[in-house]
């Protein structure tokens, strides 16, 4: 988790000087964190760029975010003593942690970072962020399948939010979520009498699987950078 720190603070512990000579000197434009003037009373992150003066005194991090194709069979974990867990099949050169999860018979879209903002962003149901499904079943559905899935499931004791569906075809739809139960999808489904045969995420929030294949990895540009943290 990042750190938050007052900027003043950092400023008179770093030149040894009062919180009224760190106000000044921000004040008057000498301070830049991420290269913007800020205010005095700011709160900035362990993670930014401070520069006084255009001299650094605190570098920023840099954090990376990959979107990888988890295959079908892997465990979403990187505890090596499970058997098929990520490390198997993610090969990356920097420890990265994967923000929320796939149960293992399902595959598609899983992003990678070392930056613990994204995982409060994205992971936390709470926060109401999409995240889009194909899925398949193993047999026919009709309208009332669609719109009962669309209204909400009661699944382990709790009724499910309401979610948008498109029919792709008999037997495969479009699902966006705004939550992330425990196998969520499959459970819906099992209540209204159909099993899942595949289930692949196919974007969270801004960013899409697009054209991955399975255990490929790309990195994040900077639009879906962004947009990760709003």
């Amino acid at each position: 988790m990042p750190q938050v720190f007052r900027l003043r603070t950092i400023i008179s512990r770093h030149f040894k000087i009062s919180n009224e000579d760190a106000d000044l000197m921000i004040g008057n434009g000498r301070v830049r964190v991420e290269g913007k003037p800020i205010a005095p009373a700011a709160k900035i992150e362990n993670w930014e760029e401070i520069s006084v003066d255009g001299k650094i005194i605190r570098e920023g991090i840099l954090f990376t975010y990959i979107k990888f194709y988890k295959p079908r069979g892997i465990e979403c974990t990187l505890n090596e003593k499970i058997e098929n867990n990520l490390l198997t099949v993610f090969n990356f050169p920097k420890k990265l942690f994967p923000v929320g999860r796939l149960d293992k018979e399902s595959e598609g879209l899983l992003l990678m970072t070392d930056d613990g903002r994204v995982f409060n962003q994205i992971a936390i149901s709470e926060r109401e962020k999409e995240k889009e499904y194909r899925v398949t079943l193993d047999k026919t559905f009709d309208k009332n399948f669609l719109e009962s899935m669309a209204n909400g499931i009661v699944i382990m004791g709790k009724k499910t939010r309401p979610c948008k569906l498109i029919s792709v075809n008999e037997k495969t739809f479009q699902i966006i979520l705004t939550q992330g139960l425990n196998r969520q999808i499959r459970r819906m489904c099992y209540k209204l009498g159909y099993e899942v045969v595949e289930l692949i995420r196919t974007r969270i929030t801004n960013v899409e699987l697009g054209n991955l294949k399975s255990g490929e990895v790309q990195e994040l540009n900077t639009a879906e950078r962004e947009n990760l943290l709003l």
